[in-house]
């Protein structure tokens, strides 16, 4: 490998408070001194990496989750010949505030299966890149987590009223939704505690409900005559292929052959 070129794969998702998404291998590269205005949370699938931050040197590893501040210089290096993979969330300064920027400096290694496994289902969901209500409720509960850890405390607890008013957000535009961000601002409720309030009052997230509402009308414009991609774009699908994944998953067939096969 001692020749080979860094594989890296970045985009910029649709989701609020994620600034970037970066997959990469790096055979031998090594990162010098540098600063984000983000959040850096790290994992690593491959390798060990090692890096100074604020002058003091730290490891991240598969077992570890690494949550570098904003604004405070890092930088890394593969402990191993064979360099390293790694994940990356580049998140927004408001996600978790510049007041946790200093506990994050002095423990910026999370030793947590739980949010490791969570920030892996969030960098799922954002590589299929069209279920964003899914990726921002996933992500709720990755920042929610963090800041658990930077500042300990028990987790917010709400009305289940709130859960009923998101459905009523949800119903009144089915093929538009409503950004998490934005419903909880409404409701003045973390968007964490807004998700985990819905699913316990109604059995499932909001984003399974919307999807759910989604195929309901997918179906009667599919009964009325509308061709699949059609359907797909009025009922709020990225496009037909969408539509096609979350159809069969629930009825066992595609759209085309739901409708020929009279219903």
């Amino acid at each position: 490998m001692t020749g080979e070129r860094p594989d890296i794969t970045a985009w910029h998702p649709t989701v609020a408070g994620i600034h970037e998404v970066l997959h990469a291998r790096f055979p031998r590269h090594a990162y010098p001194s540098h600063t984000h205005d983000a959040w850096t949370l790290l994992i690593v699938d491959d390798g060990v990496v090692r890096y100074d931050l604020d002058r003091h040197d730290h490891g991240a590893t598969r077992d570890a989750v690494t949550l570098l501040p904003p604004g405070v210089p890092h930088d890394g290096r593969s402990v191993r010949p064979e360099g390293f993979r790694k994940r990356v969330l580049y998140l927004d300064r408001a996600v978790l505030g510049d007041h946790l920027v200093g506990a994050a400096v002095g423990h910026p290694t999370l030793a947590d299966s739980v949010l490791r496994q969570r920030i892996g289902q969030l960098h799922r969901v954002l590589t299929a890149r069209t279920e964003d209500l899914e990726a921002a409720g996933r992500l709720a509960f990755v920042a929610e987590r963090l800041a658990r850890h930077l500042r300990p405390g028990p987790p917010e607890r709400v009305d289940t009223t709130v859960a009923h008013r998101l459905r009523e957000l949800l119903d009144a535009d089915v093929p538009g939704g409503v950004r998490l961000d934005e419903a909880a601002a409404a409701l003045e409720v973390h968007p964490a505690s807004l998700v985990r309030a819905f699913s316990r009052e109604f059995g499932i997230p909001p984003h399974r409900y919307l999807t759910g509402r989604r195929l309901e009308l997918a179906r009667r414009l599919l009964l009325d005559g509308h061709p699949p991609a059609d359907a797909a774009a009025r009922a709020g699908f990225y496009d037909q292929a969408h539509l096609t994944r979350h159809f069969t998953r629930l009825l066992g067939v595609g759209p085309a052959r739901y409708v020929g096969s009279g219903g």
